[in-house]
């Protein structure tokens, strides 16, 4: 019987294998040249953790489970928490500010869809001590510098940037409690995926006053921050919230990087922890699922039993990134070439053990060395070599008895005679 891979997982073979290792290595490359540490946690954690963080309701979103102990387990959904708990457990002997990345497997269960899987990879970038736009405008860099390394331009993908903090304020002069926010972001956040009459019905519903209702339309349908200042009458903090998201895009231009960028008042982010700033990266097109977002998220080390500490940092995952660059057509042209060093072939079956000798040598030395197991033609050892994209082949045939070698050059086809002995200082001392 044969049995299929679990729904909403991926098997990895070696060509796709390629591709996972080269996205991982390519965000471990930026995040260290911009300055980030790599960590990483259990795969699991306790439930309540979660539960903790983002409700009850979790539970139907991830894989729980029961251990021998009757202890209630997760397969982490995401790292974010489990960055809070280790931060807490060492907070007082951690250099500020913390700038840390890990590329964790998660795991999420609901239905697979296009981009969203329930087994994946995801890219995280964490700034925790620094209570200044400037740590934001650098984690939405640092995304943008691993996004343009593939081959990403402007035309190619847009950040959507707004606050959740200067949403609050702006909100609470229409007339909106404090306590009505979060469930009034739950709509907010589906508004770009619902019928405008669906997302004015649900708004109607949790507001219940027409002006009201009224006031949060017109709010949603600004373009720029000037707009929101001239549009309502802001308290104190409204305009220092104002004003915070106008510092974050002269950050953003200074760095390079505002061509990618656009406010975008309805980007509210689903998750309840985040305080100010928060951003989504889509493909410019908007065929696509999100690639990646993030966000300040001051109180959650908090909730986690920790200090009041300033947050901030952002998620990428590997599904919707590799959609996205395969439809620009950048992913197979960048994606490096398995490539040997030697490959050894002879010319009859007697040679067997000088081959399997050289071989274990050149790899002692450092170099990526293989062979044929059956005595085939040298023809197709040599077809062999090519197909593994070696750069050399070493044939062993009759001049082995001289202790000769003959070394063959794949790209251009040139053959030269060496003696065994000076072949073995000369090439295999190691790299």
């Amino acid at each position: 019987m044969k049995i299929p891979p679990v729904k909403g997982t991926r098997d990895f073979y070696p060509q796709d294998m390629a591709v996972r290792n080269w996205i991982i290595d390519g965000w471990k490359k930026v995040s260290l040249r911009n300055g980030f540490e790599e960590y990483d946690g259990p795969i699991f954690e306790y439930l309540k953790m979660f539960q903790l963080k983002s409700g009850d309701e979790i539970v139907e979103q991830l894989f729980s489970l029961t251990d021998r102990g009757g202890r209630e387990l997760a397969l982490r959904p995401e790292i974010t928490p489990t960055l809070a708990r280790m931060v807490n457990q060492k907070i007082n002997s951690l250099t500020k500010p913390i700038k840390w990345f890990s590329v964790p497997r998660l795991f999420r269960a609901e239905r697979p869809q296009k981009g969203r899987l329930r087994e994946f990879f995801q890219w995280n970038i964490d700034i925790i001590g620094i209570d200044d736009v400037l740590a934001d405008a650098e984690t939405i860099f640092c995304a943008l510098d691993y996004l343009q390394q593939v081959g990403l331009t402007s035309d190619d993908i847009v950040v959507k940037i707004s606050s959740r903090k200067m949403l609050a304020e702006v909100l609470q002069t229409t007339g909106i409690a404090e306590k009505e926010l979060e469930a009034l972001y739950a709509i907010l956040d589906k508004r770009s995926r619902l019928p405008i009459e669906t997302f004015e019905r649900m708004l109607s519903e949790t507001v219940g006053d027409k002006e009201g209702c009224r006031k949060i339309l017109e709010l949603m349908s600004v373009e720029s921050v000037e707009q929101v200042s001239s549009l309502f009458e802001l308290s104190e903090k409204a305009k220092k919230s104002v004003d915070e998201l106008q510092r974050l895009f002269e950050l953003l231009r200074t760095m390079g990087i505002a061509d990618f960028c656009v406010f975008d008042i309805g980007v509210v982010r689903g998750l309840a922890y985040y305080t100010g700033i928060v951003y989504e990266i889509y493909d410019r097109a908007g065929e696509l699922r999100a690639i990646g977002g993030g966000g300040r998220y001051d109180d959650l080390l908090k909730q986690f039993g920790g200090p009041t500490i300033a947050a901030t940092g952002f998620g990428i995952g590997d599904c919707v990134l590799e959609i996205l660059l395969r439809e620009k057509g950048l992913l197979d042209k960048q994606l490096p070439k398995s490539r040997l060093d030697y490959f050894i072939a002879c010319v009859d079956k007697v040679y067997e053990e000088a081959v399997v000798k050289l071989a274990m040598k050149l790899r002692l030395a450092g170099y990526a060395a293989n062979f044929s197991y059956k005595p085939v033609k040298l023809k197709k050892q040599l077809k062999d070599a090519s197909e593994q994209n070696a750069q050399k082949c070493i044939i062993i045939g009759d001049e082995f008895k001289n202790n000769e070698l003959v070394v063959k050059d794949m790209a251009t086809g040139r053959q030269e005679l060496i003696d065994y002995d000076e072949f073995l200082v000369q090439y295999t001392k190691s790299k």
